[in-house]
């Protein structure tokens, strides 16, 4: 029995950067033999192990052999007679496909390494075909490496672009493509991703409703980047770069949706897409088996947005209304993921990286002001049910507009 390190530990530390997850091959053992050495099996499709102290998973190295569609369609041999060039054969990109034995020694089947050097995404094989999720991990690795200056191959570009054709990607979980996506989003530069998906042509499967955003114009005076798509990649990027969290970054992916319906008799103008976009998530959440809480983040972003946008021009009890709308009160998290997205709108366009967008803490302290109001003074007061709601959103406004007078 030999084990070895493999893939992305060994990737990331050629590059000297830090890895979070160590992955490790068996060859030459067979399920009881580590079973009787103290590690637990947790693979049901495949046997992978943990092991007894670090935990870190091990896994038999095995062969791979398609037999249907999609994701799951594949016949896995991991008998003790697979080699570990075999395992490796089977890896998607050569800068994933290079192990390390247990005295440091190299193994590069593939080349990984002068690919690394050259700052090359390559596949394998040709096999990298049969796996139609792989073209998300590429995209997805593109978004981790590209601020290193790596890129994808040709061949392999040409590669995606066949794969996309073929119409297999429809047949990708939803559950799947949704953790490659929440994966990509939180990379050093998640614009890549889609990007990625775009010049192969796999974006209009995936995400259509992003897809159609691309060449649709909007007015230069306030996009001077014009395109809906680009902007919305310039927005994902600012948010990424400010530490947004998961459901933020989606939000701002998907703040701008309702452009790609709007009539082409109205352009550059985009009267009504918030709410166009907003009616949209739901059925695109469900589809694509997105969590709730970042759904209905999503939601909220397309739907309000623009409010936010005119913070300072709105009447007391329409900001207000805003923050109901959030469910500020409950969930206070809300409203700075909320001025957040709008920030990211707001500096996701050429040239406005130099200005100010005080509207993001502007609208954070109106939610913080109404939040100090407390139902308890008008129970004392002796008001009852409905009549308490009405009381504090009046001295909520009162507040509000109190608050108003000092941004001037």
């Amino acid at each position: 029995m030999q084990i070895y390190l493999v893939g992305g530990a060994v990737r990331d530390k050629l590059l000297g950067v830090a890895t979070q997850d160590r992955d490790w091959v068996v060859v030459g053992s067979h399920p009881d033999q580590l079973k009787a050495l103290g590690y637990q099996q947790v693979g049901a499709d495949f046997p992978v192990f943990l092991h007894p102290v670090s935990k870190e998973e091990y896994a038999l190295a095995r062969t791979e052999r398609k037999t249907g569609l999609g994701y799951q369609g594949f016949t896995v041999d991991f008998d003790s007679s697979v080699t570990l060039e075999e395992d490796l054969a089977r890896r998607d990109l050569t800068v994933n496909a290079m192990a390390e034995d247990e005295q440091g020694q190299l193994i590069d089947p593939f080349n990984g390494q002068a690919d690394l050097n050259k700052r090359i995404l390559r596949h394998v094989s040709p096999a990298f075909r049969e796996d139609p999720l792989r073209v998300l991990r590429i995209a997805r690795f593109a978004a981790r490496f590209h601020h290193l200056g790596f890129s994808i191959a040709e061949d392999t570009q040409h590669l995606l672009n066949s794969m996309a054709a073929s119409g297999e990607l429809t047949h990708l979980v939803a559950e799947r493509v949704w953790t490659e996506m929440a994966r990509a989003l939180t990379e050093t530069t998640p614009s890549e991703f889609f990007k990625v998906l775009k010049r192969s042509n796999a974006l209009k499967a995936i995400f259509p409703e992003l897809d159609r955003l691309f060449g649709v114009p909007q007015t230069m005076r306030w996009h001077p980047e014009v395109d809906t798509g680009i902007h919305t990649l310039k927005a994902l990027d600012w948010a990424r770069a400010h530490d947004a969290d998961l459901e933020v970054l989606l939000a701002t992916l998907c703040h701008d949706l309702g452009k790609g319906l709007t009539a082409t008799n109205i352009l550059p103008s985009h009267r009504g897409h918030e709410q166009l976009g907003a009616n949209l998530l739901p059925a695109i959440a469900q589809r694509m088996k997105w969590p709730n809480g970042p759904a209905q983040l999503a939601e909220s972003v397309a739907r309000y947005h623009t409010l936010c946008h005119t913070l300072p021009e709105l009447r007391p009890a329409t900001i207000l209304g805003l923050l109901k709308n959030l469910n500020a009160f409950r969930q206070p998290t809300r409203v700075e993921q909320f001025a957040q997205a709008c920030a990211a709108d707001f500096y996701g366009r050429s040239g406005f990286e130099q200005f100010n967008y005080p509207q993001r803490d502007l609208l954070i302290a109106c939610a913080s002001a109404c939040a100090a109001v407390q139902a308890a003074p008008f129970v004392e007061q002796g008001l009852t049910g409905k009549a308490i709601g009405e009381a504090m959103d009046l001295a909520r406004i009162d507040v509000l507009t109190q608050l108003k007078l000092t941004w001037r």
